[in-house]
Parts: structure tokens; C-alpha cells; sequence
């Protein structure tokens, strides 16, 4: 078994793996656990189970009712990263997964612990992340009682998850977590729960683990694929919008080129950014904001949809096909999602790269693409701040220096606040899973562990953490674990002493603010305490020096950055005449 530091993450960019190795159910054929079975504990049985997988890192806090699992884990190929806080488990497993594709695995105690890692199951499981949770419970013999610090942890994980299981049998160990990682890792991908009572992990079982086999999408049929076909050549104005199930399947690069065959425009969302390079002339960057943005004038011309893994949950199709006028061909492994303002022409399922590639051999290219001048104003957009200079620093300014000090493959991880509104709408992403981005679920306090996790997922790339004041406090604390795991990450906080993005959202409905102020601590002084390195920016043009150091630098590096968010209001109304029909 390969161990964490040269087990290499599944590489979600390229193209499925040719199924030589594909059984005739449809399934690939693993190698059976060589280990006999012998008599164990079921906390070494889950370990091995674990190992199985190919589980690298558990994300976690020990407690009284998992110490069997923790001490069962100290002679096992897997590393246990002790976190502060469960959420911040939760967190990293949920980046861990949808970086690598394989199910992230985090773990609590029971009671309080469990609770705390709902926050980052709940994000997983709606942003289609693979991830397993997994907590201790007290024994069996105390459930069905009212006892201290039990909860039913199982139906209330089952709303959140597509699997939510307790393990009553030390023998069902192996079944059990097979099942979690199979759910959790299938189409579409989300959170898996298990709930292991403390009496069960000492319990003496003679089983070992299931071998893994993994599910291939097929392939979808000739005849959608002739008719997806049809449409498309038929259309005046397609243009498509590319979710991030083309990501999850491994088919960015057969999008990008069936774009470049049939010369059709591409529109990504939030969580689909860098499908689609924003250097390729036929990107038009991402949509996905309620207001009225400039990708949307595509959408008003447009009579041909192509949706192309694409999740309602990120961006509702009543806000680009309000008038039920556009023809949609649905481009995806599952079926679409029923909506009055999603009636699918054609549903083209199966595995989206050959679906992809197939049409583009039956459909008639254009000869040139539309909306160039939706393109034009999108370019000029992203470029109108490169060289500002004004401080505090604008918000569009500190998103063109965080991509002018990233290489195309680093990554940046985005919190929820204002500021992730303008890396969504600014940040030129060129490749996929380089801008991660909570939108489904939009949990706050993920920037710091998620980094922590992208960081452990690739050593080699760079990795900058962009969050907010008040996104950071949440889960800062990480910053210990960090420094202990030696992953250097750089952490930009946006710096406003207030919830920016509720402000925005006050201004805009009452005219004035409401409770949204706080004070922070000195981030240079709070960062130098955990051993880490802290700057504070004093004027826009040291921000680009201070990160370019930051990011050579072989610690976790903490920038504070003063960000006007008067451009917020400014944004607003740029909107509200861009939905005016106005450029």
C-alpha cells in the first residue's frame, strides 16, 4: 500500500481511465485484501477497512468513546491529523475530497463532537464532495435511554448525507464501509455517515475488508446523442453552461474541446471555474451571481442551452431562462432535476466525456462564435483595476494580484463573504479545481482548513487561502495545525472589521446597515503567536511583493489587507444597469 507521502491524487483533469480492467458487471476489478482474516478488534478492523480505500489522511478530534479507533490507528500506513475544532475536520476532508476525488474521512466523538462536524458534512454533501464521517458513540447498552451526551446521531446525519448508518455488529465493519465510500464516491458524490458505539470497536471479529470496485458511468445512446446533435446544429445562438460534474468526471478537457470543434461559448459556475481557461476566446466566464452580470446577455440571445454537469443547486435556471423560451440539452451522468425552468429537450446520460465527444462529431460547427462582444466587455471588466493604486484596496484589484502571483495550476481556496462574490466574478481561473469555491451549501470558515487539506492533497502547488475577518476567526484556530503538519499555506484575509456581505445585502434592501461591526486582534501579532509569519499591508502596491515573499516562504504566512467595500454598492448599481441592458 502506497503511504500518504507518495500516494499521488487522483487526477480529476484528465480523461477516464480506459476500462481494461472492467469487469462484465460493469464494475473494476481489485486485488482481494492479501491479508487473511484474523481475530481483531472491530476499531482494527475499521482501520484496516479504512486503509482499503486508500485513506490517507483522517481530519479529527479524539474523545473518550473513539480511543479504540485512535489507538488502532497508531501502527497503521494512515495519518491521523488531530484538528481544533470538528467543523475544521469536516472542512478539510470536504476540500480533500473534491480536490482528489476520493472520499475525504473525517471523525469525532459523540455528542457535541459529532454535532460539530455537521457544518462541513452538510457543505460536502451539497457542494457534491466525496466525504465519510465517522463517530464514536456510547455502547449500545445505553441508547435506548435518555444518557449522557447521546444523540441519535444517524437520523440526524440522514438529511445531510446519502448514507447515514450505525455499526450494531463488529462483523458488519467491512460492509458498512465499503457501502459509505462506494455512496459517497458515485454519482453525484456527497457525504457518507457512520456511527461506531464504543462497546462494538472492542469487540473481537475474525472479518477483513471487502476489495474496492468502482462504477464506471456508461456510455449514453446513439440516438440522444444524434438528436443532442440536431439541436445544437440547429440553433442560431447556442452557447453552454458548464457545471462542476464535467470536474467531477474528469472531462474539462473534452468540454474545452468540443467548445473549440462547434465554436461555441462557455459559460461556467461558481464551483465549475477553470473549465474552461478565461484565456480561450470562447470563455465567458462564470455566472451565478442573483443580480444580472455580464455573462447574462449570452443567456438573453441565446435559444439553445447546452447544460453541461450542471447543478441546479448553484445557480437556478429561472435566472436564465425565465421566460421557459430556451431549448436545453441536458449533458450529465444523472437525469435533470424537475423545474418549471428546466424543461429538458434531450437528456444526454452517461459518462459526460464521451457524450461530449460523440456530439461533436455529429454536430455542424459554426463558422465563427457568438457573442464576441459579450466577450470583449468580460475581458475589459476583469481588467479595469490591474493597475489601481487607491488604499485601502479595492476588491477587484486584490483579485488581479492574487491571479497575477498564482501559476495555473496553484490553487486558491475562497471563504463565503463579500469577497467571495468577487473572486467568483474576477478570478481568471485556468484550469479546473484551482478556484475552490463552497457555493452549494456557502459555509463560512472553510478558506483556512480547506487550504490546510489542498496543501496536504498537493505538496508541490502553492496555495492561498482568501477569506474574510470574519470567515477566518471562524476557523483560525487551524493555523496550530498547520504549523504541526508543516504546510505552508498563505492565508490573504480581507480586512473590513465587519460581515461585509450582510452589509451589502442591508445597504441594498433597508439603506443602512444593521449589527454587522466587530473588532478583529492584530492578525500580524495573532499570527507571529502560532509560530507563523504575519504582514500587514499599508499600500496597494506592496500587495503583490508581499505575496510573491509570502508564497516562497516555507511556513504559513498570514497577510492582513485593508478592502474598500464602498466598490460593493458601486458593483450594485454596474449591475443594475447591466440588467437594464446597458454596458
Amino acid at each position: 500500500m502506497q503511504t500518504p507521502q507518495n500516494r499521488k491524487p487522483l487526477d480529476r483533469i484528465s480523461t477516464m481511465p480506459a476500462p481494461a480492467d472492467v469487469t462484465a458487471s460493469g464494475q473494476k476489478a481489485a486485488h482481494a485484501p492479501t491479508t487473511a482474516a484474523k481475530t481483531q478488534s472491530a476499531a482494527e478492523l475499521l482501520v484496516k477497512c479504512l486503509e482499503n480505500e486508500g485513506v490517507d489522511y483522517i481530519f479529527g478530534i479524539p474523545g473518550e468513546e473513539n480511543i479504540d479507533v485512535m489507538d488502532a490507528l497508531l501502527g497503521s500506513s494512515i495519518t491521523f491529523v488531530t484538528c481544533h475544532h470538528e467543523q475544521g475536520a469536516a472542512f478539510m476532508a470536504d476540500v480533500y475530497g473534491r480536490l482528489t476525488g476520493r472520499a475525504g474521512v473525517c471523525m469525532s466523538t459523540l455528542g457535541p463532537g459529532a454535532t460539530n462536524l455537521i457544518t462541513g458534512v452538510a457543505d460536502a454533501n451539497m457542494d457534491r464532495a466525496p466525504l465519510v464521517a465517522i463517530a464514536g458513540q456510547g455502547a449500545t447498552t445505553r441508547l435506548h435511554k435518555e444518557s449522557h451526551q447521546i444523540l441519535d446521531l444517524v437520523n440526524m446525519f440522514k438529511p445531510i448525507t446519502k448514507y447515514s448508518t450505525q455499526v450494531l455488529d463488529p462483523g458488519i465493519t467491512p460492509e458498512i464501509v465499503r457501502k459509505a465510500f462506494k455512496v459517497a464516491q458515485t454519482e453525484k458524490p456527497g457525504a457518507a455517515f457512520i456511527d461506531f458505539p464504543e462497546n462494538i470497536a472492542e469487540m473481537k471479529v475474525d472479518k477483513k475488508p471487502i476489495p474496492v470496485q468502482s462504477a464506471y458511468s456508461p456510455n449514453a445512446p446513439d440516438a440522444k446523442i444524434d438528436y443532442a446533435a440536431k439541436l445544437i446544429s440547429e440553433a442560431k445562438n447556442p452557447v453552454i453552461l458548464a457545471g462542476n460534474g464535467v470536474i467531477r468526471q474528469g472531462a474539462a478537457d473534452s468540454l474545452v474541446s468540443f467548445a473549440q470543434v462547434l465554436r461555441i461559448p462557455v459559460a461556467n459556475t461558481f464551483m465549475a471555474k477553470g473549465i474552461m481557461p478565461f484565456t480561450n476566446e470562447l470563455c465567458l466566464g462564470t455566472i451565478g451571481l442573483k443580480a444580472r452580470d455580464l455573462p447574462w446577455f449570452a443567456f438573453e440571445q441565446a435559444d439553445c442551452v447546452v447544460c453541461v454537469g450542471y447543478d441546479m443547486v448553484e445557480y437556478h435556471p429561472d435566472m436564465w431562462n425565465p421566460n421557459n423560451d430556451k431549448t436545453i440539452v441536458h449533458i450529465d451522468a444523472l437525469p435533470a432535476e424537475v423545474d418549471a425552468n428546466y424543461i429538458v429537450k434531450v437528456g444526454v446520460l452517461g459518462d459526460i466525456g464521451h457524450s461530449l465527444r460523440g456530439i461533436a462529431l455529429k454536430a455542424k460547427p459554426r463558422k465563427e462564435p457568438a457573442f464576441k462582444d459579450v466577450r470583449k466587455s468580460i475581458v475589459e471588466d476583469r481588467r479595469e483595476y490591474a493597475n489601481d493604486t487607491a488604499f485601502p484596496v479595492k476588491p477587484q484589484k486584490i483579485v488581479w494580484d492574487v491571479r497575477e502571483v498564482l501559476g495555473p495550476e496553484d490553487i486558491a481556496i475562497s471563504d463565503v463573504g463579500a469577497h467571495k462574490m468577487w473572486m467568483s466574478r474576477m478570478y481568471r481561473a485556468e484550469r479546473p479545481n484551482t478556484c475552490i469555491i463552497s457555493n452549494g451549501f456557502a459555509a463560512m470558515g472553510i478558506a483556512v482548513p480547506g487550504a490546510i487539506a489542498a496543501k496536504l492533497a498537493y505538496p508541490g502547488k502553492k496555495v492561498i487561502a482568501v477569506t474574510g475577518d470574519a470567515g477566518f476567526m471562524m476557523n483560525s484556530q487551524e493555523i496550530e495545525t498547520a504549523m504541526r503538519m508543516k504546510t505552508p499555506i498563505v492565508i490573504l484575509i480581507w480586512n473590513d472589521s465587519e460581515y461585509g456581505l450582510i452589509t451589502w445585502h442591508q445597504l441594498r434592501h433597508f439603506g443602512r446597515p444593521a449589527y454587522i461591526d466587530f473588532k478583529n486582534p492584530d492578525f500580524v501579532k495573532y499570527a507571529e503567536s502560532f509560530g507563523a509569519t504575519g504582514f500587514r499591508i499599508a499600500r496597494t502596491e506592496d500587495l503583490v511583493p508581499t505575496m510573491k515573499k509570502a508564497l516562497a516562504m516555507d511556513t504559513v504566512v498570514v497577510i492582513d489587507c485593508p478592502v474598500d467595500y464602498r466598490e460593493n454598492m458601486k458593483l450594485t448599481e454596474k449591475l443594475k444597469k447591466i440588467g437594464e441592458g446597458k454596458r
